[in-house]
């Protein structure tokens, strides 16, 4: 029989479960809407997956840190990689939501998501069959809000997940308190 979690270990494990919760779903959902709804991502889009290939293995070694009862700092400290690896994705979502909102320019090198051939000779069957994905044009919008928006709403409950299990629940030393008269 497994011993209750204590109350100090509480909010990174609750924390961490969260990110992987939310965070396993926008990925698993990106790539759904790529591989079964054929939408192509643009650079942009395939940037602001780096920080859930980052993000989700820590908060993963933060749960485990914590159920493992690894000194109370570790899946703390890990749970603050996790939400600055998060707020990163937020501004590249913001930054391609202003961009496709046309509130500020995208960046001019904005394209792709395809693969190149190394042979010359299908180099033209492949510029025929070969979609340029803009990073400042939605593809699709939900709600008003297009992938990079939902990304937006997701990296900011990542981020927000990860800052209350790394900060709630911790124990005041009692040298910084405030002292009473």
């Amino acid at each position: 029989m497994s011993e209750p979690i204590a109350a100090d270990r509480r909010p990174p494990v609750f924390g961490a479960a969260i990110v992987l919760v939310v965070g396993a779903s926008a990925i698993l959902g990106a790539w759904g809407f790529q591989l079964i709804g054929g939408y192509v991502p643009c650079a942009l889009c395939l940037e602001q997956r780096i920080p859930y290939y980052l993000g989700l293995p820590l908060a993963l070694f933060s749960l485990v840190a914590s159920l493992a009862r690894m000194p109370r700092a570790i899946p703390r400290i890990l749970l603050l990689l996790v939400a600055i690896t998060f707020a990163y994705g937020l501004y590249l979502a913001i930054y391609q939501s202003g961009a496709e909102w046309r509130f500020w320019a995208g960046p001019a090198d904005c394209g792709g998501g395809g693969a190149t051939t190394s042979n010359a000779a299908n180099l033209m069957a492949q510029l025929q069959h070969t979609r340029v994905v803009s990073c400042t044009e939605a593809s699709f919008r939900l709600l008003g809000l297009s992938f990079a928006g939902w990304n937006g709403v997701s990296t900011a409950i990542l981020v927000a997940a990860s800052l209350f299990g790394a900060l709630a629940g911790r124990k005041r030393e009692p040298h910084l308190s405030p002292r009473r008269a």
